[in-house]
Protein backbone atom coordinates (compact mmCIF):
# COMPACT_ATOMS: atom_id res chain seq x y z
CA UNK A 1 0.00 0.00 0.00
CA UNK A 2 3.40 2.42 1.09
CA UNK A 3 4.80 1.79 -2.44
CA UNK A 4 1.30 2.06 -4.48
CA UNK A 5 0.94 5.72 -2.22
CA UNK A 6 4.22 6.65 -3.41
CA UNK A 7 3.61 5.91 -6.87
CA UNK A 8 0.67 7.95 -6.67
CA UNK A 9 2.46 10.82 -5.34
CA UNK A 10 5.05 11.03 -7.22
CA UNK A 11 2.48 10.65 -10.60
CA UNK A 12 1.14 13.43 -8.86
CA UNK A 13 4.03 15.64 -8.73
CA UNK A 14 5.00 14.68 -12.12
CA UNK A 15 1.73 15.78 -13.51
CA UNK A 16 1.67 19.23 -11.91
CA UNK A 17 4.94 19.53 -12.98
CA UNK A 18 4.11 19.45 -15.96
CA UNK A 19 1.35 21.13 -16.11
CA UNK A 20 2.92 24.07 -15.16
CA UNK A 21 3.20 26.98 -17.40
CA UNK A 22 5.98 28.24 -19.50
CA UNK A 23 6.80 31.65 -20.07
CA UNK A 24 8.69 33.56 -22.15
CA UNK A 25 10.48 37.30 -20.02
CA UNK A 26 10.16 40.09 -22.42
CA UNK A 27 11.26 43.40 -21.48
CA UNK A 28 10.73 47.00 -23.03
CA UNK A 29 14.31 48.47 -22.60
CA UNK A 30 15.65 51.93 -23.49
CA UNK A 31 19.53 51.62 -24.44
CA UNK A 32 20.41 55.12 -23.46
CA UNK A 33 23.59 55.45 -22.06
CA UNK A 34 26.12 58.19 -23.44
CA UNK A 35 23.40 59.29 -25.74
CA UNK A 36 22.36 62.95 -26.24
CA UNK A 37 19.83 64.45 -29.45
CA UNK A 38 21.94 64.47 -32.29
CA UNK A 39 24.59 61.83 -31.53
CA UNK A 40 26.14 59.50 -33.90
CA UNK A 41 26.15 56.94 -31.29
CA UNK A 42 23.72 53.94 -32.35
CA UNK A 43 21.07 52.67 -29.63
CA UNK A 44 18.92 49.55 -30.31
CA UNK A 45 15.80 50.24 -28.19
CA UNK A 46 12.35 48.83 -27.32
CA UNK A 47 10.97 45.46 -26.78
CA UNK A 48 13.59 42.74 -25.96
CA UNK A 49 12.93 38.92 -25.44
CA UNK A 50 15.25 36.34 -23.50
CA UNK A 51 15.55 33.20 -25.32
CA UNK A 52 16.52 29.81 -23.62
CA UNK A 53 19.79 29.99 -23.30
CA UNK A 54 19.53 33.35 -21.36
CA UNK A 55 20.31 35.99 -24.80
CA UNK A 56 18.17 38.69 -25.55
CA UNK A 57 16.78 39.89 -28.52
CA UNK A 58 15.12 42.67 -30.02
CA UNK A 59 12.08 42.87 -31.45
CA UNK A 60 9.90 45.52 -33.46
CA UNK A 61 10.62 48.90 -34.00
CA UNK A 62 13.39 50.77 -32.49
CA UNK A 63 12.01 53.70 -30.16
CA UNK A 64 12.88 54.90 -26.93
CA UNK A 65 9.45 56.07 -25.64
CA UNK A 66 8.16 52.44 -25.20
CA UNK A 67 6.70 51.80 -22.07
CA UNK A 68 4.93 48.77 -22.60
CA UNK A 69 4.08 46.03 -24.50
CA UNK A 70 0.95 43.12 -25.08
CA UNK A 71 0.54 40.60 -27.26
CA UNK A 72 -3.04 38.49 -28.21
CA UNK A 73 -3.15 35.79 -26.54
CA UNK A 74 -4.82 33.71 -30.03
CA UNK A 75 -2.16 35.10 -32.17
CA UNK A 76 1.37 36.16 -30.79
CA UNK A 77 2.08 37.55 -34.15
CA UNK A 78 -0.55 40.81 -33.45
CA UNK A 79 1.79 42.88 -31.09
CA UNK A 80 0.63 46.34 -29.47
CA UNK A 81 3.49 49.05 -27.71
CA UNK A 82 2.30 51.96 -25.84
CA UNK A 83 4.70 54.49 -26.71
CA UNK A 84 4.74 58.79 -26.41
CA UNK A 85 3.26 58.92 -29.42
CA UNK A 86 0.86 56.60 -28.47
CA UNK A 87 -0.28 52.94 -29.16
CA UNK A 88 1.42 51.06 -31.86
CA UNK A 89 0.41 47.78 -33.44
CA UNK A 90 1.43 44.90 -35.77
CA UNK A 91 0.04 42.14 -37.26
CA UNK A 92 2.90 40.24 -38.37
CA UNK A 93 5.10 39.68 -35.21
CA UNK A 94 6.91 43.07 -35.49
CA UNK A 95 7.91 43.31 -39.37
CA UNK A 96 5.41 46.15 -39.83
CA UNK A 97 3.82 48.37 -37.39
CA UNK A 98 1.06 51.29 -37.61
CA UNK A 99 -0.07 53.96 -35.61
CA UNK A 100 -3.58 53.23 -34.02
CA UNK A 101 -4.07 56.80 -32.29
CA UNK A 102 -5.36 60.09 -32.98
CA UNK A 103 -3.78 63.46 -32.16
CA UNK A 104 -5.07 63.57 -28.55
CA UNK A 105 -4.18 60.27 -27.36
CA UNK A 106 -0.63 60.54 -27.04
CA UNK A 107 2.10 59.75 -24.09
CA UNK A 108 0.78 56.18 -23.43
CA UNK A 109 2.08 54.77 -20.23
CA UNK A 110 0.66 51.23 -20.65
CA UNK A 111 -1.27 48.49 -22.80
CA UNK A 112 -2.97 45.89 -22.16
CA UNK A 113 -5.35 43.25 -24.00
CA UNK A 114 -8.37 41.22 -22.62
CA UNK A 115 -7.58 37.53 -22.60
CA UNK A 116 -11.24 37.06 -22.78
CA UNK A 117 -12.17 39.34 -25.58
CA UNK A 118 -8.88 39.47 -27.07
CA UNK A 119 -10.21 42.35 -29.77
CA UNK A 120 -10.84 44.65 -26.87
CA UNK A 121 -6.99 46.42 -26.43
CA UNK A 122 -6.88 49.30 -23.17
CA UNK A 123 -4.59 51.98 -23.38
CA UNK A 124 -3.28 53.97 -20.71
CA UNK A 125 -2.82 57.88 -21.34
CA UNK A 126 -1.55 60.66 -19.42
CA UNK A 127 -5.13 62.31 -19.52
CA UNK A 128 -6.93 59.12 -19.18
CA UNK A 129 -8.15 55.63 -21.01
CA UNK A 130 -8.89 54.59 -24.46
CA UNK A 131 -10.13 51.94 -25.24
CA UNK A 132 -10.92 49.71 -28.92
CA UNK A 133 -13.29 46.98 -29.59
CA UNK A 134 -11.92 46.18 -32.98
CA UNK A 135 -7.76 44.63 -32.51
CA UNK A 136 -6.84 49.06 -33.01
CA UNK A 137 -8.79 49.58 -36.04
CA UNK A 138 -10.43 52.42 -33.66
CA UNK A 139 -9.63 53.84 -30.57
CA UNK A 140 -11.97 55.96 -28.21
CA UNK A 141 -12.11 57.55 -24.92
CA UNK A 142 -14.20 55.85 -22.46
CA UNK A 143 -13.84 57.59 -19.24
CA UNK A 144 -17.11 57.45 -17.79
CA UNK A 145 -16.28 58.16 -14.50
CA UNK A 146 -13.13 59.06 -14.56
CA UNK A 147 -12.12 62.20 -12.11
CA UNK A 148 -12.27 65.82 -14.17
CA UNK A 149 -9.33 66.10 -12.97
CA UNK A 150 -6.75 63.55 -12.09
CA UNK A 151 -7.19 60.77 -14.43
CA UNK A 152 -3.88 60.67 -15.43
CA UNK A 153 -3.11 56.63 -16.01
CA UNK A 154 0.40 54.75 -15.27
CA UNK A 155 -0.85 51.28 -15.38
CA UNK A 156 -3.83 49.55 -16.65
CA UNK A 157 -4.29 46.00 -16.35
CA UNK A 158 -7.30 43.20 -17.18
CA UNK A 159 -8.40 40.87 -14.49
CA UNK A 160 -7.67 37.77 -16.62
CA UNK A 161 -10.77 35.56 -15.11
CA UNK A 162 -13.60 37.87 -16.43
CA UNK A 163 -13.72 40.06 -19.87
CA UNK A 164 -14.59 43.73 -19.64
CA UNK A 165 -13.38 43.86 -16.00
CA UNK A 166 -9.79 46.52 -15.69
CA UNK A 167 -8.21 48.17 -13.14
CA UNK A 168 -6.83 51.36 -13.58
CA UNK A 169 -4.02 53.42 -11.65
CA UNK A 170 -4.52 56.61 -11.64
CA UNK A 171 -3.21 59.88 -10.43
CA UNK A 172 -5.66 59.70 -7.43
CA UNK A 173 -6.42 56.17 -6.67
CA UNK A 174 -7.60 52.86 -8.68
CA UNK A 175 -10.60 53.04 -10.59
CA UNK A 176 -12.53 49.35 -11.48
CA UNK A 177 -14.77 48.82 -14.32
CA UNK A 178 -16.69 45.48 -14.70
CA UNK A 179 -18.21 46.41 -18.02
CA UNK A 180 -15.36 46.98 -20.41
CA UNK A 181 -14.57 50.81 -19.64
CA UNK A 182 -18.17 52.23 -19.81
CA UNK A 183 -18.49 53.11 -16.63
CA UNK A 184 -15.53 53.28 -13.87
CA UNK A 185 -15.71 53.39 -10.08
CA UNK A 186 -12.91 54.37 -7.53
CA UNK A 187 -12.01 51.56 -5.45
CA UNK A 188 -9.14 53.39 -3.72
CA UNK A 189 -8.45 56.77 -3.11
CA UNK A 190 -4.66 58.32 -2.54
CA UNK A 191 -3.14 61.62 -2.61
CA UNK A 192 -0.41 60.41 -4.54
CA UNK A 193 -0.11 58.46 -7.94
CA UNK A 194 -0.42 54.91 -8.06
CA UNK A 195 2.54 53.94 -10.26
CA UNK A 196 1.99 49.98 -11.00
CA UNK A 197 -0.76 47.21 -10.60
CA UNK A 198 -0.47 43.92 -10.96
CA UNK A 199 -2.46 40.77 -10.60
CA UNK A 200 -1.00 37.27 -8.79
CA UNK A 201 -0.41 34.82 -11.21
CA UNK A 202 -0.95 32.46 -8.86
CA UNK A 203 -4.47 33.68 -7.07
CA UNK A 204 -6.47 36.10 -9.36
CA UNK A 205 -8.24 37.44 -6.47
CA UNK A 206 -5.23 39.06 -4.75
CA UNK A 207 -3.34 42.30 -6.44
CA UNK A 208 -0.57 44.47 -5.43
CA UNK A 209 -0.18 48.23 -6.01
CA UNK A 210 2.14 50.67 -5.86
CA UNK A 211 2.06 54.63 -5.10
CA UNK A 212 4.33 57.69 -5.87
CA UNK A 213 4.63 58.27 -1.83
CA UNK A 214 1.31 56.73 -0.42
CA UNK A 215 3.13 52.64 0.52
CA UNK A 216 2.08 49.88 -1.56
CA UNK A 217 -1.12 47.92 -1.30
CA UNK A 218 -3.19 44.81 -1.36
CA UNK A 219 -6.52 43.35 -1.99
CA UNK A 220 -7.75 40.01 -1.71
CA UNK A 221 -11.02 40.35 -2.91
CA UNK A 222 -10.41 40.81 -6.83
CA UNK A 223 -9.56 44.59 -6.24
CA UNK A 224 -12.52 45.62 -5.12
CA UNK A 225 -11.08 46.64 -1.19
CA UNK A 226 -7.95 47.85 -0.58
CA UNK A 227 -4.99 47.29 2.54
CA UNK A 228 -1.81 48.23 3.16
CA UNK A 229 1.07 46.49 3.38
CA UNK A 230 2.81 47.11 6.67
CA UNK A 231 6.40 47.81 6.72
CA UNK A 232 6.71 49.34 3.03
CA UNK A 233 8.37 53.22 3.20
CA UNK A 234 5.62 55.81 2.05
CA UNK A 235 7.93 58.55 2.18
CA UNK A 236 9.49 58.37 -1.59
CA UNK A 237 8.36 56.98 -4.97
CA UNK A 238 7.98 53.19 -5.43
CA UNK A 239 8.08 52.76 -9.26
CA UNK A 240 6.74 49.45 -9.62
CA UNK A 241 5.84 46.19 -7.53
CA UNK A 242 5.89 42.34 -8.68
CA UNK A 243 4.87 38.79 -7.82
CA UNK A 244 7.09 35.93 -8.17
CA UNK A 245 5.62 33.51 -10.50
CA UNK A 246 7.81 30.26 -8.77
CA UNK A 247 6.73 31.49 -4.77
CA UNK A 248 3.28 32.88 -3.93
CA UNK A 249 4.44 34.13 -0.89
CA UNK A 250 7.46 36.05 -2.57
CA UNK A 251 6.55 39.75 -4.01
CA UNK A 252 9.26 42.93 -4.79
CA UNK A 253 9.20 46.39 -5.37
CA UNK A 254 11.58 48.97 -7.38
CA UNK A 255 12.17 52.44 -5.81
CA UNK A 256 14.79 55.05 -6.46
CA UNK A 257 15.25 55.90 -3.22
CA UNK A 258 14.73 52.75 -1.11
CA UNK A 259 16.61 50.54 -4.09
CA UNK A 260 15.24 47.04 -4.22
CA UNK A 261 12.03 46.01 -1.13
CA UNK A 262 10.99 42.05 -1.07
CA UNK A 263 8.69 40.39 1.15
CA UNK A 264 9.58 36.41 0.83
CA UNK A 265 5.90 35.84 3.35
CA UNK A 266 3.23 37.50 1.42
CA UNK A 267 3.97 41.08 2.50
CA UNK A 268 3.74 40.58 6.24
CA UNK A 269 7.42 41.82 6.23
CA UNK A 270 9.59 44.09 4.02
CA UNK A 271 13.68 43.67 3.25
CA UNK A 272 15.80 46.14 1.74
CA UNK A 273 17.93 43.76 -0.76
CA UNK A 274 20.51 46.74 -2.00
CA UNK A 275 24.09 44.97 -0.87
CA UNK A 276 25.61 44.38 -4.06
CA UNK A 277 24.35 47.07 -6.48
CA UNK A 278 25.77 50.06 -7.60
CA UNK A 279 26.21 53.20 -4.74
CA UNK A 280 22.99 54.96 -4.66
CA UNK A 281 20.89 51.97 -5.96
CA UNK A 282 18.52 54.56 -7.99
CA UNK A 283 16.25 51.33 -9.05
CA UNK A 284 13.88 52.29 -12.27
CA UNK A 285 11.85 48.49 -12.16
CA UNK A 286 12.18 45.16 -10.75
CA UNK A 287 11.40 42.03 -11.90
CA UNK A 288 11.26 38.39 -11.93
CA UNK A 289 11.65 35.95 -14.30
CA UNK A 290 10.19 32.17 -14.87
CA UNK A 291 12.86 30.65 -13.05
CA UNK A 292 12.25 32.79 -9.75
CA UNK A 293 15.29 35.17 -10.88
CA UNK A 294 14.94 38.53 -9.34
CA UNK A 295 16.14 41.76 -11.92
CA UNK A 296 16.74 45.04 -11.16
CA UNK A 297 17.18 47.78 -13.57
CA UNK A 298 19.64 50.28 -12.03
CA UNK A 299 19.26 53.83 -13.76
CA UNK A 300 22.96 54.67 -16.03
CA UNK A 301 24.09 51.36 -15.00
CA UNK A 302 22.51 47.97 -16.37
CA UNK A 303 20.75 45.05 -15.52
CA UNK A 304 20.92 43.32 -12.05
CA UNK A 305 20.20 39.70 -11.37
CA UNK A 306 19.72 38.11 -8.03
CA UNK A 307 19.41 34.21 -8.02
CA UNK A 308 18.80 34.44 -4.39
CA UNK A 309 15.81 37.32 -4.67
CA UNK A 310 18.25 40.07 -3.55
CA UNK A 311 20.93 38.80 -1.60
CA UNK A 312 23.30 38.96 -3.64
CA UNK A 313 23.33 40.63 -7.62
CA UNK A 314 25.37 40.50 -10.47
CA UNK A 315 25.55 42.28 -13.65
CA UNK A 316 23.47 40.80 -16.38
CA UNK A 317 23.01 41.98 -19.70
CA UNK A 318 22.09 45.39 -21.74
CA UNK A 319 25.03 47.36 -20.45
CA UNK A 320 23.50 51.32 -20.52
CA UNK A 321 19.76 50.17 -20.28
CA UNK A 322 16.52 51.35 -18.66
CA UNK A 323 14.11 48.65 -18.50
CA UNK A 324 10.47 50.20 -18.87
CA UNK A 325 8.50 47.43 -18.15
CA UNK A 326 8.92 43.41 -17.57
CA UNK A 327 6.47 41.31 -18.95
CA UNK A 328 5.71 37.55 -18.45
CA UNK A 329 4.09 36.00 -21.27
CA UNK A 330 2.65 32.39 -21.03
CA UNK A 331 3.52 30.65 -24.13
CA UNK A 332 0.53 28.52 -23.69
CA UNK A 333 -1.11 31.71 -25.21
CA UNK A 334 0.36 30.84 -28.89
Amino acid sequence: MRIKTLFASLFLAAAAQAAAPVYDFIICANINRNYVIGSKITTLNGVYIRDDAGAWTHHGYNDTGITAVAFDPRDRNVVYTSAMNGLWRSLDGGKTWRMCNSWDMTEGRDVAVDPNAPDHVYLAITDGVAVSTDRAQTLVRKENGLPARGKYTQAIKVDRTQAGRVLAACEIGIYLTEDGANNWRQVLATKETVTDIQQSPHDPAVWLAATQSAGAFISRDSGVTWQNLPGVPSDRALYNITFDVTNPQRFAIGSWAHGVLTSEDGGATWTARNAGLPEGHCVWRVGVDPEGRLYASVVKETLYVSDDFGRTWRRDALEGSLVNSFLLLPRAAQ
